[in-house]
């Protein structure tokens, strides 16, 4: 793992870990390249171990009741936090109300403050006054750049001659980034270059050197922003594999996403993620979910590509019936399927090594 960009962090995810508004906090308690994370704050998990709350395997991450008490904690055992960030990821992208009062108290500490939110915190002068007088940053991750520092589309993405992979997914929050991540890092460990395209706000907060914030980029330059991602990771690092973070799904009401990645990013080929037991979107009751043999023609009537493997999502599964669940979605699709959340990916990266 490379060393940390930006030193301690206590993650903020009060009321939301363990469940899909708190999956910015266990994409940094899993992994994360731009932080060490020393702890997360959530009431309802106070004083348990995150990784084993999260992933039934403990990870020495502490969960703490409320800013005050991580702080004298922290404090003892000389991991005092440089930043708070903020690990909630709501449907919207609002800022609950009650969340200033701790990035207040963590402003008043000295503490930089991080926000993936759509509320931006450096909207708010009253933070703000506290910021400047104490030296400390605030960055609002999802603030979309100047448009004289967006890129336009060009073409340059036919010049990228390594693997192109998008993971894309049957819904929101069903684990995309994280299997994207675990794919990067396998291809790794398989003596190959691989590099991460992150989309979202929480795969830069985890450090993905090659992103863009899709859900508020402005439109014009959305397709723009992946193909410069893409072709300047290609361009910089020259690695072996990309792999492209998706966003949302193509049917999902409220979170239609992966047309655009698979238009501008133009990846060789797709993985999809699923989780067998979902049967509605996320978040919103009545609206069924798509059939993954839907959503598979759909990924590739739009783009002309291949789906070449499923990612399993094991969420309300027990571990017994992963197995019988992956077996099952191949007879029903002809494509193999994996849990590389539970077993690890070494089994898909053989199958992708082919394709080099």
């Amino acid at each position: 793992m490379r060393n940390s960009i930006d030193g301690n962090a206590l993650v903020y995810c009060e009321g939301a870990f363990n469940t899909p508004n708190g999956k910015t906090a266990h994409g940094l308690v899993r992994f994360t390249e731009r932080y060490v994370v020393v702890g997360v704050i959530d009431s309802s998990y106070a004083v348990r171990d995150a990784g084993e709350v999260l992933d039934g395997k403990a990870n020495g991450i502490p969960i703490f009741k409320d800013l005050k008490t991580a702080a004298a904690a922290l404090a003892k055992e000389n991991k005092t936090p440089q930043s708070l960030v903020i690990g909630l990821a709501p449907d919207g992208g609002r800022l609950p109300k009650e969340a200033k009062q701790t990035i207040r108290e963590a402003l008043d500490l000295g503490w930089n403050v991080d926000s993936g939110l759509h509320d931006f915190l450096t909207n708010d002068e009253s933070l703000m006054a506290i910021a400047r007088k104490n030296g400390c940053r605030v960055r609002d991750v999802r603030k979309t750049p100047d448009r004289d520092k967006l890129h336009f589309f060009t073409g340059d993405i036919e010049k990228v001659d390594c693997l192109k992979l998008a993971i894309l997914g049957t819904d929101s929050a069903i684990g995309k980034r994280t299997t994207a991540w675990i794919l990067v890092h396998a291809f790794r460990k398989a003596g190959l270059k691989a590099e991460m395209i992150g989309t979202g706000q929480t795969g830069w907060m985890q450090g993905a050197r090659y992103s863009m914030i899709l859900d508020s980029c402005i439109n014009d330059f959305v397709s723009g922003e992946i193909e410069h991602a893409v072709v300047s990771a290609w361009k910089n690092e020259d690695p072996d594999v990309v792999v492209i973070e998706g966003q949302g799904s193509l049917m999902n009401p409220a979170y239609p996403g992966g047309f655009e990645i698979l238009a501008a990013g133009r990846p060789d080929y797709v993985i999809m993620q699923h989780a067998p037991k979902r049967k509605e979107y996320d978040g919103f009751p009545g609206y069924r979910l798509h059939s993954l043999p839907e959503q598979i023609q759909a990924i590739e009537v739009i783009s002309g590509k291949k789906v070449i493997a499923i990612t399993v999502n094991h969420e309300n599964m027990t571990k017994e019936e992963i197995e019988p669940a992956c077996k099952e979605i191949t007879a029903e699709t002809g494509i193999p399927a994996f849990d590389v959340l539970a077993f690890g990916a070494e089994e898909l990266v053989t199958l992708l090594k082919s394709k080099l």
